[in-house]
């Protein structure tokens, strides 16, 4: 269950968002869209715990992350959150085998995905070796699926997805994510400005 309540940012007190309310029950997930410059990132920042909100609260699964201190946020981060960042972020000098392996290694939980399998779930089985510079985009953007998935979140966020994708490749990015946070019992909460992704989600907040 992902629920937020009054919540408010700034950045050094001259930018201003206050956000509308989220409250997704447990097995739901949830499109977030808004024009650019209307604070999605930053949304998605707070729900990670990569940002602290200014007021208000942000509870997932029943943990208010709100409150927490730098090091609560990493530790709850890398055991409960996977991210999908707009731009794949890999180290370009480890093969997807060695990037997965040293998330697996940071993450303060023992419990992790099995890379092989993930990878196969995702078709780039045999990418398994290869580096970032030697895989396509449509390769890049699974294999960052698969780096969000590694550590067995129970919310997946996904910043953008779609962007830069025609309707076939947008239709199967969604897709794709939905089943892989269905098959990982994860929540999924998609930020865009992509008006296609509507029909994808029975859950939409404007921002």
């Amino acid at each position: 269950m992902i629920k937020t309540e009054s919540l408010k940012f700034s950045y050094d007190g001259k930018k201003y968002f206050d956000f509308p309310d989220i409250n997704l029950d447990s097995g739901e997930n949830l499109l977030i869209i808004g024009n650019s410059g209307i604070g999605k990132t930053t949304l998605l920042h707070l729900l990670a715990g990569i940002l602290k909100p200014e007021s208000g609260s942000i509870s997932i699964s029943g943990t208010d992350i709100s409150k927490f201190s730098d090091t609560e946020l990493d530790k709850f981060r890398g055991d409960n959150i996977g991210i999908v960042f707009q731009k794949p972020h890999f180290i370009s000098s480890l093969t997807i085998n060695e990037n997965l392996k040293l998330a697996q290694y940071l993450s303060p939980s023992k419990i992790s995905g099995d890379a092989k399998k993930i990878l196969e779930s995702l078709n780039i089985k045999d990418k398994y070796q290869q580096k970032p510079n030697q895989l396509s985009e449509g390769e890049k953007q699974r294999a960052s699926i698969a780096l969000a998935l590694i550590n067995s979140p129970s919310l997946i966020l996904a910043d953008e997805p779609t962007s830069s994708l025609d309707d076939f490749n947008c239709n199967n990015v969604i897709k794709l994510l939905k089943k892989q946070a269905n098959d990982h019992k994860a929540q999924l909460i998609v930020i865009t400005h992509d008006a296609r992704l509507k029909k994808h989600f029975k859950n939409n907040l404007n921002l």
